[in-house]
């Protein structure tokens, strides 16, 4: 193992809001500095890419869009690619073309966990402003290989869900506003660790090639997951809750990716039809019922009595939807979806 290991991998990640973050933070970073820095953020399938431009225009050091089998470089600005993850694999860049995590593709979650698999201590991950959870999973993982985690502080960010989540998820280091990212970043890059060997969880090498477009099946995901009563929006197969995973998160056979707050906000969106309906409020009874559980045996008892509090509504519209649709049934009106 090399004695002169430095922190030199920094991996952010940022969603509604993060833009303008980006740009300071950026525009801050010396170009001398001695670390890669990679960036992945929620940008549609279609997007033209321009956010490397935008960077570009303010930055002291090069940036580029990512490119698949491009070596990484000290000194650089990696922005990912629409459509796919951005992975750190060794000394390389990858780009992914597995399923969507959250929804999205590019994902932070698959850069963070890669990152970590590859470099250990030497990284530094940085959660910004955001929706929902996306990241909280991966920063985790970065703190449990050794490496150095940073926030955006919630009071600052535009949407604080992923900084709070990112909080609640690992032992974060370092918690900071927006206009001090960049100097703070710089301050730790470079620094020195003892060691770049670090203890990789079982199920991380996994969730990297599942990113990295591996087929997933059903043996090797009851490796790392045990199935539930839920379905996979996108494909529609059973869900399966990753074991030990903070925060919740479930994966299909297919490999797509939710954490629990990404399936609630996606169910909210599902078809009004009776039948669609009725399967939904179910799911969302079971789901918000797994949550509160773990909310308890994490010891967040608010957040757990609102978990219930959800449950008890959740299954009295259910009953209500059954009736409705045993009624349906009696008149002879069928719903238009028959799908189940």
């Amino acid at each position: 193992m090399p004695l002169d290991a430095t922190k030199d991998i920094v991996v952010i990640g940022g969603s509604a809001g993060s833009g303008a973050v980006l740009k300071s933070l950026i525009a801050d970073l010396p170009s001398e500095l001695p670390a890669s820095v990679f960036v992945s953020t929620h940008i549609p399938a279609s997007s033209p890419g321009f956010l490397s431009e935008l960077l570009a225009a303010r930055s002291k050091l090069p940036v580029t869009q990512v490119v698949d089998g491009q070596p990484i470089q000290p000194g650089r600005v990696y922005v990912a690619a629409p459509d796919r993850h951005l992975l750190l694999m060794g000394d390389t860049i990858r780009l992914g073309a597995g399923p969507r995590e959250n929804m999205v593709r590019p994902s932070i979650d698959p850069m963070f966990r890669s990152a970590a698999l590859s470099f250990g201590p030497r990284v530094v991950g940085v959660v910004l402003t955001g929706m929902l959870n996306d990241g909280a999973s991966g920063l985790r993982a970065i703190k449990t290989c050794g490496g150095t985690t940073v926030v955006q502080h919630p009071l600052d960010a535009e949407a604080d869900q992923m900084p709070l989540a990112a909080l609640e998820a690992a032992e974060v280091d370092h918690v900071a506003p927006a206009a001090d990212l960049g100097r703070l970043i710089t301050s730790i890059a470079g620094s020195g660790v003892a060691s770049d060997y670090h203890v990789v969880p079982e199920d991380l090498q996994l969730e990297v090639q599942i990113a990295a477009g591996m087929r997933l099946g059903s043996a090797e995901l009851l490796n790392i997951a045990s199935p539930s009563a839920i379905t996979c929006p996108d494909c529609h197969g059973v869900l399966s809750e990753v074991r030990g995973s903070q925060p919740l998160r479930f994966r299909c056979q297919i490999g797509h990716a939710y954490t629990a707050e990404a399936l609630a906000s996606h169910i909210d969106e599902v078809d009004e039809a009776i039948r669609i309906a009725m399967r939904v409020m179910e799911e969302r009874v079971t789901l918000v019922e797994r949550m509160a559980r773990d909310a308890r045996e994490t010891g967040r008892m608010a957040v757990a009595e609102l978990y219930e509090a959800r449950a008890i509504e959740y299954r009295q519209y259910a009953a209500t939807l059954r009736e409705a649709a045993i009624t349906s049934l009696r008149l002879g009106r069928a719903p238009r979806r028959q799908e189940m």
